[in-house]
């Protein structure tokens, strides 16, 4: 009808009030995920998909909604047999291009395409619980550069953003593939770009604290890729961790994360020489002396501070050749050595954690044996 009279709503309108109704009326089937085989059988996940591409954006964030509530992982979890088998065909019919489409022209200025944004990423989510192995297919069908595209917006900070920064995380923390993709496709720019925000400046509610640590999070696992660390040295990215460091923001625990993952291991020599030449020298070692106390702007740990400016410091030992190494080692000698006596401050201390944790697994191998040797005789005396 719709094709029929284009320009006279009237003609056309009924027929998709009918047709949003019964979209409605189909998620009974998400009560009873028994039926999913059924509903595949019927050729019905194919008639679904294609509504995603319906002119009427109510028609597709309708379908959005339903395939979120028969992909929820609650509800895929009653039937095992009906999980897979729906999983199966829409994996077969590339859900994830489809709904990256769908996402392309939804305008989340108006509150019902604002949700329909977000159901998609739930749909996202909620199958890449049930089968990892769809990361990979999901980034590959766009959902990778949506993403990226999505969190460059100069839009105000809002719950789809956050809720993008987490699908992000979840596309690249285990899957290196995705990883190279994001540098490829200049994430690492993209996610500095969006972390420069917070360099002089804190999130506004617990909710961006969330995001921007998600961010961080992203940074991190993307470096776990050689290609990337070499992106994030040509992209300043030592700089930015730098400033932040010493801007003493919200923004400090994230970035000694990162520089952690960008200078560990032998890829990333680039980094520890780079970081020596910008200074970095005298960020890390103040914070090497004295562990910031734990408040709102400070929130790791005493110990996950230490460890990672202990990795840092290491990492440059281990990769700092020429002048790069002397500045560093003359580090250690300054003011009467106090640095040195710092190490031995730190080494002490958790050696001293060590032997107590040494001291409680002896104490519970000793239980264990006591158990089992009465355990023994009783069995003894039984057979008696």
């Amino acid at each position: 009808m719709r094709i029929k009279y284009p320009d006279n709503p009237e003609k056309f309108m009924e027929s998709e009030v009918d047709l949003h109704a019964v979209i409605q009326e189909l998620k009974g089937v998400a009560t009873v995920p028994d039926l999913y085989p059924v509903l595949v059988e019927l050729h019905g996940i194919p008639s679904i998909l294609e509504l995603l591409a319906h002119p009427n954006t109510d028609i597709a964030v309708a379908i959005v909604d339903l395939l979120q509530e028969v992909t929820d992982v609650d509800i895929l979890g009653e039937s095992s047999e009906g999980a897979e088998i729906l999983i199966e065909a829409l994996r077969k019919q590339q859900v994830c291009a489809l709904l990256v489409q769908n996402l392309e022209r939804l305008n989340e200025e108006v509150k019902e395409e604002a949700d329909g944004v977000h159901n998609s990423l739930a749909i996202v989510e909620n199958l890449t619980e049930m089968h990892s192995e769809l990361v990979r297919e999901a980034a590959e069908q766009g959902l990778l550069a949506w993403l990226l595209k999505r969190l460059k917006q100069k839009s105000p900070f809002d719950p789809n953003k956050l809720y993008c920064s987490e699908i992000l995380s979840i596309l690249i923390q285990t899957n290196n593939d995705n990883r190279l993709m994001l540098g490829t496709i200049d994430g690492i720019d993209v996610l500095l770009q969006q972390l420069a925000i917070y360099k002089r400046h804190d999130p506004s509610s617990t909710e961006e604290q969330e995001y921007m640590e998600n961010l961080f999070n992203c940074l991190c696992s993307a470096l776990m890729a050689k290609e990337n660390r070499d992106r994030f040295l040509k992209g300043e990215g030592l700089q930015l961790m730098n400033l932040m460091l010493r801007e003493k923001k919200m923004s400090r625990n994230g970035s000694l994360k990162v520089l952690d993952h960008a200078m560990s291991g032998p890829d990333g020599r680039e980094n520890c020489n780079k970081f020596v030449d910008i200074l970095g020298l005298r960020t890390i070692f103040p914070l090497f002396m004295k562990t910031p106390k734990r408040n709102k702007k400070h929130l790791l740990s005493a110990d996950e501070h230490e460890e990672h400016v202990c990795s840092v410091i290491a990492s440059m030992l281990r990769n700092c050749r020429g002048a790069q190494r002397q500045r560093l080692l003359s580090k250690f000698t300054e003011n009467d050595h106090e640095k040195v006596d710092r190490l031995l401050e730190l080494h002490l201390k958790y050696l001293e954690k060590v032997e107590t944790v040494d001291r409680e697994i002896d104490q519970q191998e000793k239980v264990l044996r006591n158990i089992s040797l009465s355990l023994s005789l009783m069995s003894k005396k039984l057979r008696n």
